[in-house]
């Protein structure tokens, strides 16, 4: 303890020269460390989780002086990226929290950091820092601010030329219709997209338009692109795109800094709204905003695209006016992507990896052999691809039984694919010819109530999910309602023969 307070004394006998670091490092205070945590929150907020845990997994708070805030990160490289594409929105987010900041520095702290934590406690390095040869990272730009497009990528030449944005989550210059891989279960989802994006200011179409899917299968691309496109286009929209998460910390902020009306103000004169992952959205103060942000957009012929992983009657946490409003418009879900997809993701991502280095090359019936055994989403096909694209500066001639065990993880060791209620749902709507929507309704017709209590029964005997859950599901019904369906379901199986192989078949559809 004594040393402790000697080695502070001394810290704090140097502020007083030049270098005040060791004094700043020596006496970091609890409110230091509780303004990185909300700076970290923000910022994550901000550019999303991937690219957070890419560029600032392994930032650190250095000091915190007169004005000056000093962030270290442990390579050069991090900190020429940070400093060249997201130093103003980290000043912004700084001075959000502390408005006497004046200047963000970056530091590398590699000279004088402490001995180094086991791998497995350390975030993922950025893909660009590994030894293999790679292709350039994907280059996003801090909202409001002009998008940083890499100038060798022809699709990214010219974006955000024309529109403006008020606010909102960084674009990806990347993500834009012609880099977009379409096919059999996203062409309508994508057709309206593009629709959306090309009747600019002199239409409204399908409003509010909302795309729902599972994880990985191309939302955040799509929604991306039509803000790209918006933003590129000649009529000068006002566009704002944002998630659900950045959506709340914006107007907690506001609200916090009695600037709430601004917002607002801000909001309701734009031409397009774009919000992602909507399932997040949370509060009910925040939920009550965002309904009349909605509703005024709406009244106003303005268009709003709204993505989420689940079906709009099926966010439970959303206010039921939000999601009624939400249901009023076009919902459109986009499926996971057939093999020929997937191919033709393998080769378009191998095509970007060799414009940075021609050198690199993966044989053709290894990426066959990559899109027929990974099935599940795109996200995880391009986990599959930095995998084999890391590994072959060590292997360089990959066997078929190699790449098996490099992916084991995304392949799979031959478990049952699991089964979502979605997914029931949507096979025994379209057998009976009723819609989700009405199986999920209060309508109490022999030709609804039949199709909804199989419906309950499969999604019991498939899926893990408890009663009270299923019922959720289903409109919101008690899980007495599901376990009587279920035990009915159950007795005519014994009785009907024609039932059974009915339910048998719907087993299989939904399997496959």
């Amino acid at each position: 303890m004594v040393a402790s307070r000697t080695e502070g004394n001394a810290g704090d006998s140097e502020a007083g020269g030049h270098d005040a670091k060791p004094a700043t490092a020596a006496r970091n205070s609890n409110g230091d460390d509780i303004f990185f945590e909300r700076c970290c929150t923000a910022l994550k907020a901000h550019v999303g989780g991937d690219v957070y845990a890419s560029w600032f997994g392994r930032l650190k708070l250095h000091s915190c002086d007169k004005g000056v805030v000093r962030f270290s990160v442990p390579t050069a490289f991090l900190k020429s990226w940070i400093n060249n594409h997201y130093l103003d929105l980290i000043t912004e987010i700084a001075r959000a929290e502390r408005p006497h900041v004046l200047k963000i520095e970056i530091l590398v702290r590699s000279a004088t950091r402490a001995p180094r934590q086991p791998l497995t406690n350390e975030q993922p390095k950025p893909i660009a820092a590994s030894p293999a040869p790679v292709s350039r990272p994907l280059m996003r730009a801090p909202a409001g601010q002009p998008l940083m497009p890499d100038p060798e990528m022809p699709q990214a030449r010219g974006a955000n030329t024309s529109g403006q944005t008020v606010f909102g989550s960084p674009l990806d210059p990347f993500f834009t219709f012609d880099s977009f891989v379409e096919g059999a279960s996203n062409r309508v989802a994508f057709a309206a997209a593009r629709t959306i994006a090309e009747s600019g200011m002199a239409a409204v179409r399908f409003n509010p338009l909302f795309i729902h899917s599972s994880v990985g299968l191309g939302k955040t691309h799509l929604l991306q692109a039509i803000a790209n496109a918006a933003l590129a286009s000649p009529d000068k929209q006002r566009v704002v795109y944002l998630t659900a998460e950045y959506f709340m910390w914006k107007f907690a902020t506001a609200i916090r800094d009695n600037d709430a009306l601004t917002l607002k103000d801000s909001l309701r004169n734009i031409d397009l709204l774009v919000i992602d992952d909507m399932q997040f959205l949370q509060g009910k103060m925040i939920q009550h905003e965002f309904c009349h942000l909605i509703n005024t957009l709406l009244d106003s012929a303005k268009q709003v695209v709204v993505a989420a992983d689940r079906a709009p009657w099926e966010l439970e946490s959303l206010d039921p006016r939000v999601r009624s409003r939400l249901t009023g418009g076009v919902s459109l879900e986009m499926n996971g992507p057939d093999y020929t997809m997937r191919l033709e993701m393998l080769k378009r991502r191998l095509y970007l990896a060799q414009q940075e280095d021609a050198a690199i090359d993966i044989a053709p019936e290894v990426l066959e052999h990559v899109a027929s055994k990974v099935t599940a989403s795109g996200r995880e096909l391009e986990g599959a691809f930095n995998q084999l694209l890391f590994r072959r500066s060590f292997e360089p001639n990959l066997s078929l039984e190699r790449v098996d065990e490099l992916l084991v993880h995304l392949v799979g060791t031959g478990e049952p694919k699991r089964v979502r209620i979605e997914d029931i749902q949507r096979v025994v709507a379209r057998h009976y010819c009723v819609t989700r929507q009405e199986l999920v309704s209060n309508r109490r017709t022999r030709v609804i109530v039949k199709p909804r209590q199989i419906a309950m029964f499969l999604a019991k005997t498939m899926t893990p999910r408890s009663f009270p859950e299923i019922g959720r599901r289903f409109g919101g019904r008690d899980h007495t309602t599901v376990l009587h369906a279920v035990r009915k379901i159950e007795d005519l199986l014994e009785k009907d023969n024609k039932l059974s192989q009915e339910v048998e078949l719907l087993k299989r559809l939904i399997n496959e």
